[in-house]
């Protein structure tokens, strides 16, 4: 039997060791130890972990890489970066944002990130974010999905050109139909929106993902009637509600009746954990609220939680690099989530659970999968995430499209080793 690439020797997510992968015509046909057989190419995963891609379920494709224009967010704060995105978009144009999203595509398949959920907005008449990013889609789909969001930054009755922009950018192809219920001017007005969101998606077959609840505000309910709407409607999950950032602020009581609504409709949640510890309690002295949804709880309940990275190096946050690891490090800080079996979760919010929430069919590593996966620095999921690894080989469809040599510090230190590298200094974690 001959194969087209085999992946020697590596370590998978669910603890297995010395396993080989065999890929043909763009599928992984055989996953067992000591495959016999040939193959067009070997690697020699020598030991480390193979993972599948990496998913960004939560991403602004068309602002990336645009900070800095036509100015900064001296606050760093949130309403600032709304601000300054209207300043920014009548001087955007299509060419600009498209080169723009691919060098960040570009950077993302070096960082193993192959599928991405971009939101992209519509509160602008010539529609030039929708138009850059339909034909980033098209150029990129070989090697990278992009699932798009039709997106009313200004609110979807707040602005006067949002609804019909949304059905516009719907009728063109745009994949996700999306929202920012707390961004309008009353809470009935948000609620409604939630709503006719939601029944615009049920018509037209479509997923739903909303910017819900993205404030400090403990009163906020825009995430509760995007619950019930999944549930009424039978969109289920279809329906992903992103940041949901109030959770942090509500009672005990509220979140106790919540949570368990959130799991009833089978919706899926959505941190972003970078931007959310950034933007939110902008308004506290001391203690400061961090903003971050209740990740243990509604994972407790079974919600399917998937972590996203929001932004890099735009009008709200100056930093991010395509890497989906760090999105997974800082989540285990910030939500208290450092046992063994949390940190491994975390790795699955970047993974498995940000694959079912975009709906990637034939994701994983099993036979009949697309062979698509990525041989990382590390041993396994929890020295990843520790290590931030390097991606050593990205492999999509059975085809090499990335390599990075393993770094090795050469070192001069009477009676010591001469070389070091930063895996292998923990134990080997346990299997799960």
């Amino acid at each position: 039997m001959t194969f087209d690439l085999i992946m020697r020797n590596g370590n998978l997510p669910d603890g297995r060791t010395g396993i080989d992968i065999g890929c043909r015509d763009g599928r992984i046909v055989a996953v067992e130890p000591r495959l016999q057989a040939e193959a067009g190419r070997e690697v020699d995963a020598t030991g480390r972990l193979v993972s599948p891609p990496f998913v960004d379920i939560h991403f602004h494709l068309d602002a990336t890489l645009s900070v800095g224009q036509p100015r900064f967010n001296r606050s760093g704060t949130l309403l600032e970066g709304i601000a300054l995105w209207g300043e920014q978009r009548p001087l955007r144009t299509v060419e600009a944002v498209a080169e723009r999203a691919l060098r960040y595509c570009d950077l993302a398949v070096a960082q193993g990130l192959l599928a991405i959920r971009t939101h992209v907005d519509v509160c602008d008449e010539r529609l030039v974010g929708v138009e850059a990013l339909l034909d980033v889609r098209d150029k990129v789909r070989d090697y990278l999905d992009l699932q798009i969001v039709a997106f009313p930054q200004d609110g979807y009755f707040r602005s006067p050109i949002a609804a019909a922009n949304l059905e516009r950018a719907l009728d063109r192809g745009v994949d996700v139909v999306g929202g920012i219920p707390h961004f309008e001017r009353t809470m009935e007005e948000g609620n409604r929106s939630v709503v006719a969101l939601c029944e615009i998606a049920a018509a037209r077959g479509l997923r739903v993902d909303l910017h819900c609840d993205e404030t400090d505000d403990p009163l906020s309910r825009h995430v509760e009637t995007l619950a019930a709407e999944a549930v009424r409607l039978g969109l289920r999950d279809r329906v992903s509600g992103s940041h949901l950032t109030s959770m942090h602020s509500m009672d005990n009581y509220y979140a106790s009746k919540l949570i368990p609504l959130i799991a009833e409709s089978g919706m899926h949640c959505i941190p972003n954990p970078l931007a959310n510890i950034n933007l939110q309690g902008r308004s506290d002295t001391y203690p400061k609220r961090r903003g971050l949804m209740r990740i243990p709880e509604l994972r407790a309940k079974g919600v399917n939680i998937a972590l996203g990275q929001d932004s890099c190096m735009d009008p709200w946050y100056v930093f991010g690099n395509a890497d989906m690891l760090d999105v997974a490090h800082m989540a285990t800080h910030a939500a208290h989530m450092i046992s063994l079996e949390e940190i491994r979760f975390c790795f699955e919010a970047i993974t498995t659970n940000a694959a079912r929430a975009f709906g990637l069919e034939d994701y994983g590593l099993a036979p009949g999968c697309h062979a698509d996966f990525v041989l990382l620095d590390a041993r396994d999921p929890i020295e990843a995430i520790r290590l931030r690894a390097d991606r050593l080989a990205v492999v999509r469809r059975g085809r090499v499209l990335a390599e990075t040599p393993a770094r090795e510090t050469m070192l001069d230190l009477p009676g010591r080793a001469q070389k070091v590298s930063v895996t292998g200094y923990a134990p080997f974690w346990p299997a799960p």
